[in-house]
C-alpha cells in the first residue's frame, strides 16, 4: 500500500519542527538563520578580496587563483564534513556538541532555519583560514585564493538549502540532491561532499545507488 500525502504529514512535520537548542531566547534564535544571510556577509566579502587582489596580480592569474581556492573550498568541506561533523561522540557533552553543529541538521532535514550555517559560527571560522591564507601566500594571491574560498562555501550553502527545500531541474542538480538524500537517509557515513562529490570517489565513501549496489 503506497503512503498518501495525509500518512506523510507527520513525518514530514518531524523533520522539519526542530526543537530549541538554548534556554535563553535570544540565543535559540542565533542559532536559527534565514537562507539569505550568508548571502549578505559573504558576496560583499567575496567581491572586495577578489577584486583587491587581482589589482596586485592580474586578471588572468586571479582566474587561476581563484579556481584554487574555490577546489580547495571543495576539499575542505568533504573533510569537515566527515571529520568534524560526523565525529564519534562518545559522552553527553560531546553529543551535545555534535547535535548543535549538524546533528539537529539530521534529525530535522526539512528545518529551513536551521540549515545554513549561522554567522556566529561561520564567520569565526572563515576568520581562521583568512588569517592561514594570508600566513602562507603572498600579498594579492591570499585575497584572491580567500576570496575563490569563500564564494566556494557560499555556493555550498545555497546549494545545500536548494536539494533540501527545492526539486531541482537540471539533471546534475537531481544527480546531487540524490546523493545527498542518500547521505541522510541511506548511509551517513558515505556521501560526503554535497557541492562536490568527487572526493567521495577519491576517498571510498560514495553512496552506493541503483547502478553501484
Amino acid at each position: 500500500m503506497e503512503p498518501t500525502a495525509e500518512s506523510q504529514q507527520p513525518r514530514n512535520e518531524v523533520l522539519k519542527a526542530s526543537p530549541r537548542m538554548f534556554k535563553s531566547d535570544a540565543l535559540d534564535k542565533l542559532s536559527r538563520v534565514h537562507p539569505s544571510v550568508p548571502v549578505i556577509i559573504f558576496v560583499p566579502t567575496i567581491g572586495y578580496l577578489t577584486i583587491s587582489g587581482a589589482t596586485e596580480t592580474g586578471i588572468a592569474p586571479a582566474a587561476g587563483v581563484f579556481a584554487a581556492g574555490w577546489l580547495f573550498w571543495t576539499l575542505t568541506e568533504y573533510w569537515l564534513h566527515r571529520v568534524v561533523f560526523h565525529f564519534d561522540a562518545d559522552n553527553a557533552w560531546a553529543h551535545r556538541f555534535h547535535f548543535m553543529i549538524h546533528g539537529v541538521h539530521h534529525d530535522h532535514p526539512n528545518d529551513p532555519m536551521r540549515l545554513v550555517m549561522p554567522p556566529a559560527a561561520s564567520i569565526p571560522l572563515a576568520s581562521l583560514f583568512l588569517v592561514g591564507f594570508h600566513a602562507a601566500l603572498p600579498s594579492g594571491v591570499w585575497m584572491v585564493f580567500a576570496g575563490g574560498f569563500l564564494a566556494g562555501y557560499l555556493v555550498y550553502d545555497m546549494l545545500h538549502f536548494h536539494v533540501h527545500h527545492h526539486k531541482p531541474r537540471t539533471r546534475l542538480g537531481r544527480k546531487l540532491r540524490e546523493l545527498h538524500m542518500r547521505h541522510h537517509f541511506q548511509d551517513h557515513d558515505t556521501g560526503f561532499g554535497v557541492s562536490a562529490p568527487f572526493w567521495d570517489s577519491v576517498f571510498g565513501t560514495k553512496p552506493k545507488t541503483r547502478r553501484s549496489s
